[in-house]
């Protein structure tokens, strides 16, 4: 956890000797700590998730410190979620890890301790309080955990509750680094069906945390249940043999509220066919390949890919592909898909965010022309009926780049929130219009995530727009995990109250229901 959130609560130390509390507005010479309360979801099927960090200075010359239990409560919903209460040190102002643990313990009440005895040499020192979540564990729970005391030899350190919350989200991580003996999983794009069943598409990357030409399959993840629990992952597109240099990956997903069929678009690199190695042309020995599957029974089984490069590819481009992420299926019925071209210039050329569209259900396919240059992975929302916005990480960073287009690609206009309302680290983000909710009125809103910074992926963020996206206002935005993270997300409307968030960690996926309450103020 190398970066930290700037509104991350910094708790005031308050010495204590019996009943009396006084305030140490400086350490009392022979110790000193400071303690922070760490913005992430406890995650169920992780092993720990931190929740409060503590670092500690023992100064020069000292003897060391002997520390002997820390005491913490819980809310009740804490305590039925929390399997387990834990304490690990990661050495000299590490980052978070589980390679040293020092206690654990069974809560069975919403007060207890952690007992233990450790002494702390001279110098610089972090322990980490964390829980793990039980199998199950509710996801819309709110949990509240917090170190009231830290005990040492020679003193109770009491740790001041302010005003500011202790408050959790409760999540899920639906593949982790390791699972099925997959390296990492990556690139994530979510939809929900007429049936309100969730569909996940990923990167299974076998070796390594590579991008194409690697070995690498679309994965998908199927939940029937909001997101609370998820069937075991299945494969549904793989290019078979030479598997180590056959790879397919990069998903977008999108589901046809009339034909009721989901469609999921890839990039597969036949060689090394990714954004280095292709060439203008059309042929999979020349060029990476725009291939689509589909599924006609809510994500069950799944059709052999269907290439259509031809369709939408302009030859002298090197290379053309999806998003990553979602597409959708505007109002006319016409299905969208973002995608980005690779243009003619010197290898490997110059990129443009566009689309491409099907206006006869998924049977033939046609691009637009570039809405930006310099602009890659994109996501597309309709804001009115004819109206497309398409939202593009830029590679001159900082900044999200905005754009809209009445005819289809044929044109496309800057939008005024482009390159000032979105702070963006040059990362994918995610971009959904839904109609929910909003004092008491259905109301068309805009949601975007994305890590919010300009410059690293960290503060994986959820954001609303109540205007269709002519701005973005700070009040209508909340914080779901600070975490430094590969920092792709995708969104998805789970119900009237809910929006969900498939966004990743470090080689894993990570799955949260956030209450609309939360975002819109």
């Amino acid at each position: 956890m190398k970066r930290i959130a700037l509104f991350r609560l910094f708790i005031t130390v308050i010495c204590t000797c019996a009943a009396s509390f006084i305030v140490c507005a400086q350490n009392d010479g022979v110790f000193s700590i400071t303690a922070s309360i760490v913005k992430t979801p406890v995650m169920i099927g992780v092993k720990a998730s931190p929740l409060t960090q503590l670092d500690i200075t023992v100064p020069t010359g000292s003897k060391g410190v002997s520390i002997q239990k820390i005491l913490y409560t819980l809310n009740k919903e804490a305590l039925v979620a929390f399997e387990k209460i834990e304490v690990y040190a990661t050495g000299p102002l590490q980052d978070f890890n589980t390679s040293r643990r020092f206690a654990s313990v069974v809560p069975s009440s919403i007060s207890g301790e952690i007992p233990f005895n450790i002494t702390l040499p001279a110098g610089k020192h972090r322990l980490w309080v964390s829980a793990t979540a039980k199998p199950g564990a509710n996801m819309d729970a709110i949990i509240e955990a917090r170190v009231t005391q830290v005990v040492t030899d020679k003193k109770i350190y009491t740790i001041a509750k302010e005003i500011s919350s202790f408050k959790k989200h409760t999540g899920i991580a639906i593949r982790k680094k390791g699972d099925d003996k997959v390296n990492t999983y990556r690139i994530p794009g979510i939809v929900s069906t007429d049936k309100g069943t969730l569909l996940a598409v990923y990167d299974i990357r076998y070796n390594n945390s590579k991008d194409l030409p690697e070995n690498i399959d679309v994965g998908l993840s199927r939940s029937t249940d909001g997101g609370r629990t998820w069937e075991p992952m299945k494969i549904i597109m793989d290019m078979g043999e030479p598997h180590e240099n056959n790879g397919i990956g990069d998903p977008a997903i999108l589901f046809d509220p009339v034909t009721k069929k989901t469609w999921v678009a890839a990039l597969w690199s036949k060689g090394n066919r990714s954004i280095a190695g292709s060439e203008p042309g059309l042929s999979p020995d020349t060029t990476g390949q725009f291939v689509l599957a589909s599924s006609d029974d809510d994500g069950l089984t799944w059709s052999a890919p269907i290439n259509i490069t031809a369709q939408v590819k302009n030859p002298v481009w090197h290379l053309y592909f999806q998003g990553p992420g979602s597409g959708i299926a505007m109002q006319n019925g016409t299905l969208v898909f973002p995608s980005q071209y690779w243009d003619e210039q010197q290898k490997p050329g110059i990129p443009h965010s566009a689309i491409i569209y099907s206006e006869d259900r998924g049977n033939t396919w046609k691009s637009g022309i570039g809405a930006k240059s310099n602009t890659t992975e994109s996501q597309v929302v309709e804001t009115t009926p004819g109206t497309l916005m398409l939202n593009m990480r830029d590679n001159l960073g900082k900044f999200r780049s905005v754009a809209t287009t009445t005819d289809m690609g044929k044109t496309w206009k800057e939008h005024a929130t482009s390159r000032s309302a979105l702070a963006d680290p040059v990362c994918m983000g995610s971009f959904i219009k839904t109609n929910i909710p909003v004092k008491g009125k259905m109301k068309d809103v805009l949601f975007f995530s994305n890590p919010n910074t300009a410059l690293e992926r960290y503060n994986m963020t959820i954001k609303a727009s109540l205007d269709l996206g002519e701005s973005w206002l700070p009040v209508n935005e909340t914080l779901i995990d600070e975490n430094e993270c590969y920092g792709y997300s995708s969104l998805v409307k789970i119900d009237d109250n809910t929006i969900g968030m498939l966004y990743e960690g470090r080689g894993d996926l990570y799955f949260v229901r956030i209450p609309i309450t939360e975002i819109i103020k």
